[in-house]
């Protein structure tokens, strides 16, 4: 394990130097499953700190964007290999951070790897298209050229995968990268960055600015020579950065919240459903965009579906993370904690039933830390506001319905389109669903969590700006194309 503790101060990554801040704040990062243990200081940097940042990119662009494809792709491969070889000590890293098991934690890192295998294949591939012009002394194609500067904005909830997922592609294609991670884990986004400056990449081409997104994320934002921004995070403040940089003309990626329904069909295999809606609503506390958090039931299997899921959710051990035996872990932060709680009194005052959990877990191992027990409401209904708004914690409402078509209508009655499943035996059923939904990630039979790296990854409506991460499609948003007429000299 890397060297934390109160004694340590870290530092931003800018233009191939680890530079201090020039406000010299800092902030703890704290364990939020012990809170007593604080794995180092980070920086909360200023405007002054991003300017300089993006400056070093901007040179550093010059000769990234010159850097040939099986140069780019080579460093990427050393960083695979590199991530893969630390995989459990920067997965211990992100569980005493972020609090998700260390199951989860190292299997997140592995699919770091798995990304950045992919990606550094990217540079490899064709990147362009030879079309017939009318001149036949005319040679003329279309080519996929970088960006330039890009700001990557990320969230404390997949500290590994989703900084991965963005910067990956932002450097394969030739860009240079603004990185600016959530205060909430700041530890997993320095052992990044370390990954990659052992692996080679050149000084500039990536620069990591801790601090507050209200300072760091607007100062990204609004600099003139950052051309685009890559953002995962809450509504809210996505939709305040992409007007900021829109305005100014920069390309804009959201990838946002989502209230993501699991339905249960009459014909559907009731233990399957309920280890699918568990693991969905509460592995990594149910703090991710693609957790279960509403279960629509068709009538004739509600009783039993809900008896089995509330017996299931009451079986599951809360605990540290870190303890491999823990089934899930605590809520990020006791800001994160409160927002949960505040929402199960919400559904308590809606008249939803409240069948287990609902309380904060408190006293002996969990006395320091920011634990809600596994919750499920019944007797939802759909227009509640906990049917309707993202509450980002271990909570799921079982919602009625009285058909496949009435279920597949209610979990369209969303502000969000994510990601959807259906657990059913009948293919003509999944294939409704299928057509119906409304939803960029569509599960039969799997849990509305997890997604493939290397196929398109975003969401419908309120859940994304509409472009697409991951796999091929990382290329629309992170290239742009330049068309070029090359006519042959007179003889």
């Amino acid at each position: 394990m890397a060297v934390i503790g109160t004694e340590r101060r870290f530092r931003n990554y800018i233009g191939g130097e680890w530079v201090e801040p020039s406000g010299g704040e800092a902030r703890p990062d704290e364990n939020p499953a012990d809170t007593r243990e604080i794995l180092g200081l980070f920086p909360r940097s200023s405007e002054s700190d991003v300017d300089r940042a993006v400056q070093a990119a901007a040179e550093a662009f010059k000769t990234w964007r010159r850097t040939s494809g099986p140069q780019r792709a080579a460093i990427l491969h050393k960083a695979a290999n590199i991530l893969e070889a630390r995989a459990q000590e920067v997965g211990e890293a992100l569980t005493r951070e972020e609090g998700k098991t260390i199951g989860e934690g190292v299997g997140e890192v592995l699919r770091g790897v798995q990304i950045l295998r992919f990606f550094a294949g990217e540079p490899l591939r064709p990147f362009g298209e030879v079309y017939s012009a009318t001149n036949p002394e005319t040679f003329l194609w279309a080519e996929r050229v970088p960006l330039g500067v890009v700001g990557v904005i990320t969230p404390w909830n997949f500290p590994v995968a989703i900084p991965l997922w963005k910067l990956a592609p932002c450097l394969a294609y030739g860009n240079t990268a603004v990185f600016k991670p959530a205060e909430l884990t700041p530890l997993t986004a320095h052992l990044i960055t370390e990954v990659f400056i052992e692996a080679g990449l050149p000084p500039g081409v990536l620069n990591l600015v801790h601090g507050p997104g209200s300072v760091v994320g607007e100062a990204i934002a609004r600099h003139p020579k950052v051309n685009a921004i890559t953002f995962t995070g809450s509504n809210a403040v996505g939709r305040h950065l992409y007007q900021i940089a829109s305005e100014r003309g920069a390309k804009v990626q959201l990838e946002l919240g989502g209230k993501n329904p699991l339905i249960v069909a009459e014909d559907a295999d009731l233990n399957l459903a309920v280890e699918l809606a568990t693991s969905g609503a509460f592995r990594s506390t149910g703090q991710k965009c693609t957790a279960t958090s509403r279960a629509i039931v068709v009538e004739p299997v509600l009783r039993e579906f809900t008896e089995k899921l509330v017996e299931r959710a009451r079986s599951l051990k809360v605990g540290p993370g870190i303890d491999p035996s823990t089934y899930m872990g605590p809520l990020v932060s006791e800001e994160r904690r409160q927002g949960v709680l505040q929402y199960i009194e919400i559904g308590k005052q809606e008249g939803a039933r409240l069948l287990t959990g609902g309380e904060p877990l408190s006293g002996g191992e969990y006395a320091y830390g920011y634990y809600v027990a596994p919750t499920v409401f019944a007797e939802v209904e759909p227009g509640m506001r906990i049917a309707q708004e993202e509450i980002f914690g271990p909570v799921v409402g079982v919602i009625r319905a009285r058909s496949l078509e009435e279920a597949i209508e209610i979990a369209n009655g969303v502000g969000y389109g994510l990601s959807a499943s259906l657990v059913t035996r009948d293919i003509r059923k999944a294939f409704d669903f299928i057509r119906s939904i409304e939803a960029g990630v569509v599960h039969v039979n799997s849990e509305t969590a997890g997604a493939e790296p290397h196929v398109p990854f975003g969401g419908m409506k309120g859940s994304s700006s509409y472009s697409r991460e991951q796999g091929r499609a990382a290329m629309e948003f992170f290239t742009q194309i330049k068309t070029i007429y090359l006519d042959m000299p007179p003889a």
